[in-house]
């Protein structure tokens, strides 16, 4: 019997499966509010995405917070919620780029919302700024559909990434707790409503080595140092 739902044992609750479909509720109003830095972000609430392989001009954070990039592409609308920051994208525009700055260390919460009566297409990226590599870490990238509409076996090949979430070990964040949430099926093959949630868990050391080495032993101290066994 196929999960309408998925989850992990620890972290998010309120998960449920078999053949019950979940009701996620209507869609959050559709406006950007929060605070968006850089000089990418000239123009209130609205942001350029940044060009090229390096920085793109996404600008330096002060030294107790750690600069992100929020990347939506869809044909679709899409609500972001990162923290205290909520971000939309209307279906006008093919993507969308926001700048924000999070305090590291620490946790923040953030899911993103995709909405349409004939299934939901979305791909969503957050991404680290390296400060002294003057290039990005990719922190967060998952996709459904686009191009197409998500279905639930596009969604059942992820289960892996419940367990082990992809992300830049090269980098100072960690993935925690991802899980989605799918709502109305009317034909059982394309979900209508699609939550994804995750916890970013940002570590206090700055990225010295280029994305893509192998970085997972140091992630790891990082991580054992900030959660010393008792």
């Amino acid at each position: 019997m196929r999960f309408l739902t998925l989850c992990l044992l620890i972290g998010w609750l309120g998960c449920s499966g078999g053949s019950r479909q979940v009701e996620i509720g209507a869609p959050p109003a559709k406006e950007t509010a929060g605070v968006f830095v850089g000089p990418l972000c000239a123009a209130r609430n609205e942001c350029k995405c940044a060009s090229g392989p390096q920085d793109g001009g996404a600008g330096v954070p002060d030294s107790d917070n750690k600069r992100f990039e929020i990347k939506v592409s869809s044909p679709d609308e899409l609500w972001i919620q990162v923290g205290d920051n909520r971000m939309y994208k209307d279906a006008e525009r093919a993507e969308a780029c926001w700048y924000l700055d999070l305090p590291a260390p620490g946790e923040t919460q953030v899911q993103m919302r995709a909405s349409k009566e004939y299934g939901v297409s979305a791909r969503w990226s957050i991404r680290e700024l390296g400060t002294k590599t003057k290039s990005f870490y990719n922190t967060l990238i998952f996709g459904c559909g686009n191009p197409g509409a998500c279905s639930f076996d596009e969604l059942d090949s992820k289960r892996a990434d419940l367990k082990d979430p992809k992300h830049d070990h090269c980098g100072s964040v960690m993935i925690k707790g991802l899980t989605w949430d799918t709502g109305r099926s009317p034909d059982q093959q394309y979900p209508n409503e699609l939550l994804v949630r995750a916890t970013l868990k940002i570590y206090r050391f700055v990225p010295d080595r280029p994305s893509g080495e192998d970085c997972r032993k140091k992630q790891q101290e990082e991580h054992d140092e900030d959660n010393p066994k008792m």
